[in-house]
């Protein structure tokens, strides 16, 4: 065992058997030291800490005294205290657990992908070429993002979504959440961000942890309206182009050119979510925002859906105004992606593979989408409204506002069919990323029959 939660600082003024002291103290009354369990030698304890053997027997007589240790002779120290704080028993945590481990037949969660899109073979072959280099394993990696997978993502990002970019200005991340708190650490805290209603909640989460005020902006079928962003007055806007609310479809250019116009007037920061923003596969991809705006629009990439969703790289090009703010202080950050996965990324991209993988995913996701769009409206007939945006790889299906949707999604695990997590009471989201073809069809005949039993009670 080691002893690492025993902290101990020689320069402070508290006594060195003080601080030993109250280490073990703490850790009993937290429940991480439990009752019986043994602990280190005099001896032993004395060469770790580097500290005399008075020291840690002043320490142990101490809470011998309170009675949270007990000295066994020729067996040494053991804990006596028995403090319970371990977390408390949850009736649903069974439950939860379950429904996490739980094999669904018919599933419309978005949290995989089709597993016809990659060729795992040369995935794992790019992999294996890092990992036979031991060099480049037995080093940390670069802060910023390994420099061979940045001049990678500049040469991808320009060629897929138009991002006008330099390697300096890209950052990578295990994720889009580490890279957001990147962002609002160089900004500071106590801003006003405004986002889409039921938009990114990770991203709220985020904003929130740095005292932002959340607003959210209102979209006609073009997008976020200029006079919602007048009214609140962000200091910053998180916008995903690709996924207008209310018709499904990709912002205009003209509307783009107009918040972009509104951002600079107001002295307002744009981030650019580009939420598998290469994936536009019925029509061409708009350019990103950041195309027409590279000194004000932190631009957003993701792999997780477009590579593999276990493949936590995410990146983001950074106007210069935060870079150079960035290098200042990214010495003392850690990088989150791993070094061998953004490596092996790397050359996944070099070798032309991901264009191949891109093509073969916009083939895919175009018959599926086509699929259960045909299969909603035969099922469902004209009893609902349909979202539909290609980018995002599901439909939102908006049912009767009256409709127990608690019970709903109940029965609808009972039928071995899962669907994505909404906050909205009539929002059905129906992901086709993961999901067989062959069972789409089956599936939503399933939902549309419960959804009728519940209708009707």
């Amino acid at each position: 065992m080691l002893y690492d939660f025993i902290m101990i600082d020689k320069h402070k003024k508290i006594p060195l058997y003080r601080q030993i002291y109250m280490s073990v103290r703490n850790s009993i009354e937290n429940g991480s030291l439990k009752r019986g369990s043994k602990l280190p030698s005099i001896r032993r304890l004395s060469a770790d800490l580097d500290v005399s053997k008075i020291t840690i027997t002043s320490a142990y007589d101490q809470l011998c005294s309170e009675g949270y240790i007990i000295n066994k002779p020729q067996s040494g120290y053991y804990i006596e205290a028995n403090f319970k704080n371990t977390p408390a028993y949850n009736e649903n945590s069974r439950e939860i657990s379950a429904t996490n481990t739980k094999y669904f037949e018919y599933d419309f969660s978005g949290k995989s992908i089709d597993k016809k899109i990659i060729n795992l073979n040369e995935w794992k072959k790019c992999v294996k070429e890092v990992i036979n280099q031991d060099y480049l394993l037995t080093s940390y990696g670069n802060e910023q993002g390994e420099e061979t997978l940045r001049n990678a993502l500049q040469r991808y990002a320009l060629g897929v979504r138009s991002v006008n970019t330099s390697p300096e200005n890209i950052v990578v991340g295990a994720g889009t959440q580490p890279l957001l708190n990147i962002i609002c650490s160089l900004i500071g805290t106590n801003k006003k961000v405004a986002v889409a209603d039921s938009s990114y909640v990770q991203a709220e989460y985020i904003f929130r942890s740095y005292s932002y005020k959340i607003d959210y902006f209102e979209c006609d079928n073009s997008g976020a309206t200029i006079s919602s962003l007048e009214h609140i007055k962000p200091d910053i806007l998180l916008i995903n182009p690709n996924f207008v609310t209310k018709s499904g479809a990709s912002m205009p250019v003209n509307r783009r050119l107009e918040i972009i116009a509104w951002a600079r007037e107001n002295n307002a920061l744009i981030i650019e979510d580009d939420y598998n923003g290469e994936l536009r596969y019925s029509t061409h991809p708009t350019p990103c925002m950041q195309n027409y705006d590279k000194e004000n629009t932190v631009y957003l990439g993701s792999f997780s859906k477009i590579l593999l969703p276990s493949v936590r790289i995410s990146y983001m090009v950074l106007p210069e105004k935060l870079i150079n703010k960035y290098k200042s202080i990214k010495s003392y950050t850690n990088q989150t992606a791993s070094k061998s996965e953004q490596l092996a990324l790397a050359k996944y991209i070099n070798n032309g593979k991901i264009d191949i993988h891109l093509r073969k995913a916009r083939r895919v996701y175009l018959e599926k989408s086509k699929t259960i769009l045909n299969s909603i409206n035969r099922n469902f007939f004209n009893d609902i409204e349909i979202i539909f945006n290609e980018t995002s790889l599901y439909i939102t299906v908006m049912l009767d506002k009256s409709l127990d949707m608690n019970s709903f999604i109940k029965k609808l695990n009972e039928s071995s069919v899962n669907v994505m997590p909404t906050t909205n009471n009539n929002m059905l989201n129906l992901s086709f990323s993961g999901i067989d073809e062959e069972k789409i069809d089956k599936g939503i005949e399933i939902i549309s029959e419960i959804h009728k039993t519940i209708e009707n009670l």
